[in-house]
């Protein structure tokens, strides 16, 4: 797992959904949907604009459910492969 992806969206994460959490707090095994009472509708909807301005990136709805939003790692994962992908492009 890319250490500075991971930090950037620990960033992203405590920014958009404005958590009181310490990025060190935020660890790839860190449950994300049905964890954090901030990541509700709103939440995933301001987190994934974030995630898409912080990372020039473009997320489809059907990119986004449950699973994706499972831990900070599986977020991690998906935000470093559309980085990747759309930086090769």
């Amino acid at each position: 797992m890319n250490v500075d992806t991971l930090n950037a969206v620990r960033e992203v994460l405590i920014d958009a959904l404005d958590l009181t959490q310490r990025p060190d707090d935020l660890q790839p095994e860190t449950a994300l949907f049905g964890a954090l009472p901030e990541l509700d509708s709103f939440g995933v909807v301001a987190l994934v604009g974030a995630l898409e301005d912080r990372f020039g990136i473009t997320i489809d709805d059907d990119e986004f459910g449950a699973e994706l939003f499972d831990t900070v790692g599986t977020l991690v994962a998906f935000v470093g492969e559309k980085a990747g992908a759309s930086a090769g492009s």
